[in-house]
């Protein structure tokens, strides 16, 4: 208690000290401008009625080569590197007396300062009101008075206390639902707004190509398509309230060798067709179509180069070819990497150098922001640096602060707004609904689901992970929520109506994990003596309901898997649960692919999970007994074993096909082949009927568009959801193309007996490959469009006509 008061006082005391500090200037403010520099007179950049870039230019002028290099740099965050929760009289001490170009997570709730300064975080009000403070000081305690760009992470929803939550992105994929992710993205963009962020660091567009890398969980998926297209609509939301949205990672970065993910991801094996294909396909796409004011570039190599080091992507690729406007701000340590792990420069100060000429806006580090500024200032001091390129990095960063309005109207207007937006509480529906519309359902022998309530009187609920929570805490997302566990949801569902027994059965993992996953060590005997307790249960049970996967130690950011089992003893508590014949129904919490292939032929349902939002056990409790027909679709494939990795979509003409067995080079019977579960794979409580495929027209020029229809019906008793997913296939090429590539795709809910249209348009550029010379193109020929309920599953095809 004693020490509880006392963090309390410090954080009065840090309040009263801020507020004493200097007495809140109000000459400067007029009806319609700012008098930023002080000089009593409206400048250009001060007047709201100029062009952007005529103000960008003249407040360039204005600053000197400490000015500008501030603003090549961020600072983060109270706890993480700024020891001040608000500003104090030693700032004029400070680098940042000249400026900053932003602001990261301050106050957002991690770490440290959660401890001592809750009282800013929470409530709503007080965080803008914080915020509010900080911005004052740099506008009025600065010589030119540049207001600060304040990011957030936001990739789980914004990256605050208390802030409505996202499922895990992998989950958000696997909705498949364009207005769902639009929802999302405004959502975080309006609670943003409202507590003073101006950028949040989100949607992550890397495609998960490799299922053991641990960030698998915070990519929407492995298909540029689907990636590029759910991010879009991120981005457009957040946008939408005034807040920058800031793309995750440029470029090439989530395919580590070999699934390994040190702390400078190096060496991805990606061609340069690849490369344009796959991993840059989604961030050209959003770029082109949703314009985000922000790219975070990515600390790995390319072909021998650190992409933060690289002029090609930072300047070629993303300004002239992308049409990219923003600013670039860097991974953690992603330009100490280009000397310390890349060796590409002699020292840091050469990689300073390196990345500024290749075009990067600003450097992000938990170091100081004098490590990178003082660097600079020497590189410009030796005439190692031109001036014009510093300020046309500058001029990026005040691009957006002046497209943000910060140079308008630097300050949350209406301080007491937050606490009436911001908060899980007010969007409980939109945060059940997503997390719902997340789940899939990958098996459901003889419909064991939906379970009927009526007919069963006892159910056993085991695992690791039913009662667990931290899954559903992220660093990129809210912290403080109260989550609701499996367990929790179920027994909050039932009630009085069935008698809940629980047994944890075996923990997530064993005490020899990892190494378990490649050495085989016998049972302990309370391991034995667990599992032998959730059996004994099991037995004066109707139905055993298991929730097995991983948990937050077991993948995630810098915790890659060498294999994909269930860790631990999981999969022997499953076994040991099947030999008594009960029927069991498996619920994965996960955040990577497993290779559940026991569970897939002896378990008869499973239901995919992810890591869920803190209403996860709500959402999962109310789809088991059938208040909600699952309807998502995967987004990833999963394959049987490590073994076949890669094993992905989209993929070459046979490179993902089986052995020969027949003819004369028919002797190959040695492999495993096949996925698991396929790319855009679903399963429902329903039936769906596709007819009637209707394309016009079916012979086109090559800068034409297709218009194509179908009619979708419910065949079965309860309405449920479905995707339909169209695919193209380009007969013959001039190059190797995809046997398939996703295209289109539409989540449709439907009644019983309902039926209902949908439509597609395929432009131009949905037909286009890379030709022999590297360039997009149109080329005539056949093509195949195909509808279906997965990349398997095609219900419709037909072949088109393009011609010159």
């Amino acid at each position: 208690m004693k020490k509880k008061h006392l963090l309390q006082l410090i954080g009065i005391g840090l309040l009263t000290h801020s507020m004493v500090l200097a007495k809140e200037r109000t000459d400067i403010y007029h009806k319609d401008w700012i008098d930023f520099n002080k000089n009593g007179k409206m400048d250009i950049y001060e007047d709201t009625k100029q062009p952007i870039e005529k103000r960008i230019q003249d407040l360039l002028s204005q600053m000197s080569v400490d000015e500008k290099t501030c603003q090549l740099a961020t600072l983060y965050g109270y706890k993480r590197v700024l020891n001040d929760s608000l500003p104090t009289d030693n700032w004029k001490n400070e680098i940042w007396k000249d400026g900053i170009a932003n602001i990261d997570e301050q106050l957002n709730g991690i770490g440290k300062g959660a401890q001592i300064a809750p009282h800013l975080i929470y409530p709503f009000s007080n965080h803008a009101k914080a915020i509010n403070k900080i911005q004052r000081w740099f506008i009025e305690e600065t010589r030119l008075g540049i207001p600060v760009d304040f990011s957030n992470e936001g990739i789980h929803g914004l990256n605050h206390t208390k802030a409505t939550p996202l499922p895990a992105p992998i989950g958000i994929g696997c909705t498949w639902n364009r207005k769902l992710i639009l929802q999302a993205g405004e959502i975080a963009g309006k609670e943003a707004k409202a507590l003073g962020y101006t950028n949040v660091y989100a949607p992550i567009l890397d495609i998960a190509r490799d299922p053991r890398w641990g960030r698998v969980l915070e990519c929407y998926g492995e298909d540029p398509y689907l990636v590029g297209t759910l991010g879009t609509q991120m981005v457009k939301g957040i946008q939408k309230q005034g807040v920058a949205s800031t793309l995750k990672h440029f470029a090439v970065y989530s395919v580590p060798k070999g699934g390994r993910d040190g702390n400078a991801r190096t060496d991805p094996h990606v061609s340069p067709r690849e490369l344009h294909e796959l991993y840059l396909y989604p961030f050209k796409k959003v770029i082109q179509e949703a314009q985000p004011m922000g790219v975070m570039s990515s600390y790995n190599d390319w072909n021998g180069e650190p992409v933060s080091a690289s002029y090609y992507f930072l300047t070629e690729l993303l300004r002239q070819q992308f049409g990219f406007k923003g600013y670039v701000v860097s991974d953690s340590e992603a330009v100490e990497f280009v000397a310390s792990k890349h060796h590409v420069a002699p020292d840091y100060e050469d990689a300073v150098r390196q990345v500024a000429e290749a075009g990067l806006n600003v450097r992000t580090h938990f170091t100081p922001p004098h490590d990178y500024i003082l660097p600079m200032r020497n590189l410009i001091q030796n005439g190692r640096i031109s001036m014009k390129t510093i300020d046309n990095l500058v001029a990026d960063v005040l691009r957006v602060k002046f497209e943000l309005g910060l140079f308008d109207s630097p300050y949350v207007t209406d301080i007491k707004a937050a606490d009436k937006i911001v908060g899980a509480d007010k969007n409980q529906d939109f945060v059940l609904d997503i997390q719902k519309q997340s789940l899939v359902l990958l098996k459901n022998d003889n419909n064991l689901l939906p379970l009927n309530k009526k007919e069963i009187k006892n159910i056993l609920i085991t695992g690791p992970l039913a009662k667990e929570t931290n899954y559903m805490i992220s660093r990129y997302g809210p912290q403080e929520l109260n989550n609701i566990t499996v367990y929790d949801g179920i027994k909050d569902y039932v009630g009085n109506d069935i008698t809940l027994s629980y047994a944890k059965g075996c923990e997530t993992t064993d005490k020899y994990w990892p190494e378990s996953e490649i050495i085989h060590y016998p049972l302990s005997d309370k391991e034995k003596q667990d599992i032998q307790e959730a059996v004994s249960l099991a037995q004066n049970n109707d139905i055993i309901i298991a929730v097995l996967g991983e948990d937050e130690e077991c993948t995630g950011e810098s915790k890659s898997r060498t294999g994909l089992n269930l860790p631990g003893r999981q999969q022997q508590l499953l076994e040991a649960l099947y030999s008594t014949g009960k029927p069991i129904v498996l619920v994965l919490i996960n955040g990577q692919p497993l290779t559940i292939n026991w569970a897939n032929k002896f378990i008869p349902s499973i239901l995919e999970a992810w890591f869920p939002n803190h209403l996860g056990g709500k959402a999962i409790a109310e789809t088991l007994f059938g208040d909600y027909n699952p309807g998502g679709k995967l987004s990833v494939t999963f394959p049987k074993t490590i073994g076949q990795i890669e094993l992905n979509f989209p993929f070459k003409p046979g490179s993902q096909a089986g052995q020969h067995q027949e003819g004369p080079n028919g002797y190959g019977k040695t492999r495993v082949n096949g996925a698991l579960y396929p790319f855009g794979y679903g399963l429902s409580y329903t039936t769906f009927k596709y007819e009637n495929l209707k394309i016009t027209p079916t012979s086109q020029k090559t800068k034409g568009d297709f218009k194509i229809t179908a009619d979708i019906t419910n065949t079965g008793k309860r309405s449920g959801d479905e995707i339909v997913q169209l695919y193209i296939r380009d007969k013959v090429s001039s190059v190797i193309t995809y046997d398939s590539q996703l295209r289109g795709f539409e989540r449709v809910n439907l009644k019983p007996g309902e039926t209902k249209k949908v439509e597609f348009t395929l432009h131009p550029e949905d037909l286009m490959i890379l030709d022999k010379n590297m360039n997009w193109t149109v080329e005539p020929g056949e093509f195949e469009f195909m509808l279906g309920a997965s990349s398997e599953d095609i219900r419709l095809k037909q072949i088109v006509q393009v011609t010159p």
